[in-house]
């Protein structure tokens, strides 16, 4: 399981994200310009990009640490990376 020290930093990433959305939701009810909201979907998209990054060096420092990052494992970590990309 991840140090309570990693889990902490995506748990505030993904909250900090879902600050964001709730931003955005409350720019769409007020009907603010579509280029304004769209950047603030860019910003809650790259917020959550950033969690899940986080998530998967977690993953990979995790691996390192009990010694068993094998080709198996960095190729499926390699795929959930580049599935963010």
């Amino acid at each position: 399981m991840a140090d309570a020290p990693d889990r902490t930093l995506v748990v505030n990433r993904v909250k900090r994200a879902q600050g964001q959305l709730a931003g955005v939701l409350r720019m769409i009810e007020e009907g603010r310009d579509v280029q304004e909201v769209v950047n603030q979907l860019k910003a809650v998209t790259r917020a959550l990009d950033r969690a899940g990054f986080a998530i998967i060096a977690m993953e990979l420092r995790e691996a390192i640490a009990a010694d068993r990052v094998d080709d198996d494992e960095l190729s499926r970590l390699e795929a959930l990376y580049l599935s963010l990309a």
